[in-house]
């Protein structure tokens, strides 16, 4: 099992604040780290359950996005 654990900021297609978000993956495949990392910087303006449903495409394997949307603390969880 290979985990990827990182973090990346996009801002709130409702009201434009910056938000930071936490990546996990756990997975038997490999990420190349750039591919990765290249895939999160496409996200500059987008809903925290779009970005974990493209991730979960791109990437596969079990994922948990953490971020803390205006005192509210939301988990998605993709398998």
């Amino acid at each position: 099992m290979n985990c990827y654990e990182t973090t990346f900021f996009a801002n709130c297609p409702s009201n434009g604040i910056k938000i930071k978000y936490t990546l996990h993956i756990r997975t038997h495949e490999v990420i190349k780290v750039e591919c990765l990392l290249a895939e999160l910087q496409n996200f500059q303006v987008a809903f925290h359950e779009d970005i974990a449903d493209v991730l979960h495409q791109k990437f596969a394997g079990e994922q948990i996005l953490t971020a803390s949307h205006h005192g509210v603390q939301i988990t998605t969880i993709r398998k």
